[in-house]
C-alpha cells in the first residue's frame, strides 16, 4: 500500500511539473526568457533610443535584444493577421534604461515593415508578455482586489459590458496600462508620466501607442489615429490615455473617480519618490479622497 501510494504521488507531481513546463512554453514573458535580455551580451543587442532627460532621469535609453520566441510559424500567423499589408521581421525585447543601469521597463515588440517600403519599421508592443515578475504581482494584485469587491462590475468590464477607469502611476514602457486595455474590455486608462523623454522612448522605440498622448490642454496630440491602429489595437487605442504631468499635481486636479490605482514611479537613481507614499503628503490625502 505504501509502495502504491508513493508511485501514485510520484504520478502527480511529475503530471503537475509538467503542466507547469507547458504553461512556462505558453507564457512568452515567462522568467526563463530573462537571459535573453537580462544578462544579454552586450554584442547582442544596439541602441534604438537614446536621449537626455531634464525630469532627473539622466541619459534615458532603450536598448533591442533579439528575442527567440515566437518561432516562424507564429510570424506567419501574425502577418495574415496584419492582411499583408506588413512583411514581420520577428519580435525583439526592448528594455528602458535610466542612466545606463537602472533597468526600468522590459517589454516584447513585433517589428514589421511594408512590402514595398523596407524602410518603414512598424512597432508593435506586445501586450499579452508581462517579462518583469513584479509587474505581474502588481496586475494580479489590483484586479484580484478590484473583483473582491465588486465581481460583478468586474466581470462586466472584462466583457467590455461595463466601464471602470484604471489610473497607472509611472508609464515606464508602459506594459501596464497597455495589458489592462487590450485584456479589459471596459477598462479606460489614464497614465501619467512626469518625464517627456520617458514617453517618447515608449512610444519611438518600445511600440506604445502614439494616439494615447495627451495635450497639455487635454486634447488628443493626434487627432485622428493612423488607419494602422485600428488593425493593430481593435479599438483599444480609444480608451488609452496618456499624460505628461506630475502625479500630485494630476491627482489635485483631477475631478476623475478610478476603481483602481497602481503607482510604479522610480527617479534616475531608483528610488521611490516620498511624496507619493508618505502619508501625510498631499498626493495621498488626495487619493483617500
Amino acid at each position: 500500500l505504501l509502495k502504491a501510494t508513493r508511485q501514485s504521488l510520484n504520478s502527480r507531481i511529475r503530471n503537475f511539473s509538467t503542466a507547469i513546463n507547458r504553461r512556462h512554453l505558453e507564457d512568452e514573458g515567462d522568467w526563463s526568457y530573462a537571459g535573453e535580455w537580462w544578462h544579454a551580451e552586450q554584442s547582442s543587442c544596439r541602441t534604438v533610443f537614446r536621449e537626455i532627460s531634464h525630469c532627473g532621469n539622466g541619459v534615458v535609453s532603450v536598448l533591442a535584444h533579439p528575442s527567440s520566441q515566437p518561432g516562424r510559424l507564429e510570424r506567419e500567423l501574425a502577418e495574415k493577421w496584419l492582411q499583408h499589408k506588413f512583411r514581420v521581421t520577428g519580435c525583439e525585447w526592448r528594455t528602458l534604461h535610466f542612466n545606463e543601469y537602472t533597468r526600468q521597463s522590459t517589454v516584447k515588440v513585433l517589428v514589421a515593415h511594408r512590402e514595398e517600403e523596407p524602410s518603414s519599421i512598424l512597432l508593435q508592443q506586445q501586450p499579452h508578455c508581462l517579462a518583469v515578475p513584479y509587474v505581474k504581482s502588481m496586475i494580479s494584485t489590483g484586479l484580484a482586489t478590484l473583483s473582491a469587491s465588486s465581481c460583478d462590475v468586474f466581470k462586466n468590464a472584462v466583457q467590455g459590458k461595463q466601464s471602470i477607469n484604471a489610473l497607472c502611476i509611472g508609464h515606464g514602457g508602459g506594459s501596464i496600462p497597455l495589458f489592462l486595455t487590450m485584456k479589459i474590455r471596459g477598462a479606460i486608462v489614464h497614465t501619467v508620466e512626469l518625464d517627456p523623454t520617458v514617453i517618447a522612448a515608449s512610444i519611438k522605440a518600445m511600440g506604445f501607442p502614439a494616439f494615447s498622448l495627451i495635450s497639455p490642454s487635454g486634447d488628443r496630440v493626434h487627432p485622428k489615429p493612423d488607419p494602422i491602429d485600428h488593425l493593430l489595437w481593435k479599438g483599444a487605442h480609444d480608451r488609452l490615455l496618456l499624460f505628461n504631468s506630475d502625479a500630485e499635481k494630476f491627482i489635485l486636479e483631477t475631478s476623475n473617480v478610478y476603481d483602481i490605482i497602481l503607482i510604479d514611479a522610480y527617479d534616475g537613481d531608483d528610488v521611490f519618490p516620498h511624496k507619493l507614499w508618505r502619508p501625510d503628503e498631499p498626493f495621498m490625502k488626495a487619493l483617500g479622497n
